[in-house]
């Protein structure tokens, strides 16, 4: 308030001094005062009712400068009314001294920040700082280097950036300057004794992100990087969020346009129920899906500790004594129907399911009570409360199936085809291949493997999949079901398939542990080479999102389903499921987009 005080009667005087020309001899200083106290008072009390000295945003933000800027022109725009009407002063001084206020406030404010930044930025580190350089002289690079140079144990010290767009070649940040591009990173590393980089690149794709490894590890610099965006809980990134760079990042990472304002728009204020809400992907499901403000998110899962991790994930706390979490079995038709008649779901992600595919190869009955029979159960539970979105979270085995894993997903693709035959809401599936770091893939059993001395096991030196990150995945599940139309499978962009030899190779060198592969064979059920669309589907039907394709799944007789044996012998129950998956998809393009809009398959 002083130094708004200050900054309103210099500038009346200012301005009352240049009206003059600068001698001031003829000016009615007296009129002038009177004017100038009165516009103070005023200031005041309008600052005082907008909160604008108490706190109500940060000492020169963005936020301050707007209020600030509203408040000067508001009373400004007052005073230089009035005086236009009763003449007290000369009509120029108001509005000069209005101007002028406000650069002398913004300025104060801005240097009153700066000199704090600057005091925190010359505290002096300790014995375990470390030098480092960032890769990426973006936003994240930005709110990186300012958590640095705040922090109280100054744990890093930035001593420059490095940035491949020649825009940023003559570029500080907080003091910090950008001092070449990644190809200088050995010399310039040298140069400035620093040991290690941090790639502030959240949204790198894997070949940069491999790229650099490499760089970093050439010049034996150690590496931290920024997790994806899909990974950092806010905007804003700090030293909080650096970790290890690990193979989710070296293989993983992919480009996302997600269109929030369509997801929020059929998620928030509605009831939302996730199926397998205890596992990896019903799990982050959730996470996400309590991002966009449903009224209700119901979590369900036949595992009590599993449903303990995903509330504690989410709320910090997890005590499982409030009816979010619900400890039910999709085979218990009974209790499925009871819920769905009590809770009333609006949007249903259905993500249980039995999904390890040498177990379901010894019991393929199981795989039809979990898979095909459960999934009709919240199928027709879903139609009989008139759920408006329902998302059956399917798996590149589906295409051209031959495990009980592949048939069994298959089949309830088309049984979600058939019930959005009759639902009044959109009934759909979505289809992607393997996802890193979730219970049972490679990626944990190698690990486990190599930390207890190997040997890695891989079937074939030849073998392929697909991979993406479990957050990336969840990511794209949310968006499909706001682009999906009824009865479709949507196939989920998964980039180029990669040598499951490669990704064991590439965690045996993190680990810096040498031990040996071992060749077992590829077991019964399993593909040299997965892929994501049928032989007889339309591949590469983009009509909406640029990583998902729309392919038509035909639907399914409930005689067929019925027939479908749960148990007897193990023979009988695979052929049986091997029938309804022969020679089922139609040769018709999606309804979604003209044949003329397929391009040629990747896949």
């Amino acid at each position: 308030m002083t130094v708004d005080t200050a900054a309103w009667l210099v500038s009346f005087v200012a301005f009352t001094w240049l009206r003059f020309d600068t001698t001031g001899t003829d000016a009615p200083w007296g009129q002038v005062g009177v004017v100038a106290v009165v516009t103070v008072v005023l200031y005041l009390a309008v600052g005082w009712a907008t909160q604008l000295f108490r706190g109500r945003a940060k000492v020169a933000s963005l936020d301050e400068m707007l209020l600030l800027g509203a408040t000067i022109g508001l009373v400004g725009g007052l005073v230089f009314s009035a005086n236009l009407v009763f003449q007290w002063a000369p009509r120029s001084v108001p509005a000069g001294a209005a101007l002028g206020t406000l650069v002398l406030a913004a300025w104060a404010r801005a240097a009153w920040r700066r000199l704090g930044e600057r005091d925190a930025e010359r505290r002096p580190g300790g014995a375990d700082t470390r030098r480092v350089l960032v890769v990426g002289a973006g936003e994240a690079g930005n709110d990186l280097v300012r958590s640095m140079l705040h922090d109280v144990n100054r744990t890093w010290r930035p001593v420059g950036f490095l940035d491949d767009d020649p825009r940023k070649r003559h570029l500080r940040l907080r003091g910090v300057p950008v001092l070449g591009t990644t190809d200088e990173m050995a010399e310039t590393a040298a140069r400035l004794e620093v040991g290690t980089v941090i790639l502030a690149l959240p949204s790198a794709d894997a070949a940069t992100i491999s790229r650099l490894r490499v760089a970093a590890g050439r010049a034996r610099l150690g590496v931290k990087v920024l997790p994806a965006n899909t990974q950092l809980l806010s905007d804003q990134v700090g030293i909080r969020d650096l970790r290890d760079i690990n193979l989710t990042d070296v293989l993983g990472r992919h480009q996302l346009d997600t269109d929030v304002d369509a997801i929020a728009e059929y998620l928030r204020g509605r009831r939302v129920l996730v199926t397998g809400a205890g596992g990896s992907i019903g799990a982050e499901l959730c996470r996400q899906i309590h991002r966009y403000g449903p009224a209700e998110l119901m979590m369900l899962d036949r595992d009590e500790s599993a449903l303990h991790a995903v509330q504690l994930s989410i709320h910090g706390r997890a005590l499982l004594d409030t009816d979010e979490v619900i400890l039910c079995d999709i085979r218990d038709e009974a209790a499925v129907n009871q819920l769905f008649l009590a809770r009333r779901p609006e949007v249903v992600f259905h993500a249980a399911a039995l999904k390890h595919l040498p177990m379901l190869e010894q019991y393929p009955a199981e795989a039809v009570k979990t898979n095909v029979i459960g999934t009709r159960i919240v199928l027709d539970a879903a139609v009989r409360v008139g759920v408006t979105t329902f998302v059956n979270i399917s798996t590149d085995k589906a295409a051209n199936p031959c495990s009980v894993l592949g048939y069994s997903k298959r089949i309830a693709e088309r049984i979600t085809a058939q019930r959005a035959e009759i639902a009044d809401g959109t009934f759909l599936s979505v289809r992607f291949g393997n996802v890193l770091g979730s219970r049972g893939s490679v990626l944990t059993s190698f690990a486990k493997q190599i930390a207890g001395g190997g040997p890695v096991t891989v079937t074939d030196p030849d073998v392929t999949r697909f991979f993406m990150t479990i957050e990336e995945a969840c990511q794209l599940v949310i968006q499909a079901a706001a682009i999906g139309n009824p009865g479709e499978a949507l196939v989920l962009d998964m980039g180029e398939p990669v040598r499951i030899l490669d990704v064991a190779r590439q965690l045996i060198e993190q680990f810096g542990t040498p031990v040996d592969i071992v060749y077992t064979g590829l077991r019964e059920g399993e593909k040299l080479h997965e892929e994501l669309f049928g032989d007889d589907e339309p591949r590469d039907l983009r009509p909406i999102h640029p990583m998902v394709s729309h392919v038509p799944v035909p639907g399914i007789d409930e005689d067929e389903i019925t027939a479908l044996p749960t148990n007897g012998a193990t023979d009988d129950v695979r052929r049986s499921m091997a029938l309804l998956c022969v020679n089922d998809c139609p040769l018709v393009p999606s309804p979604v987009a003209s044949p003329a809009t397929a391009g040629s398959a990747t896949g």
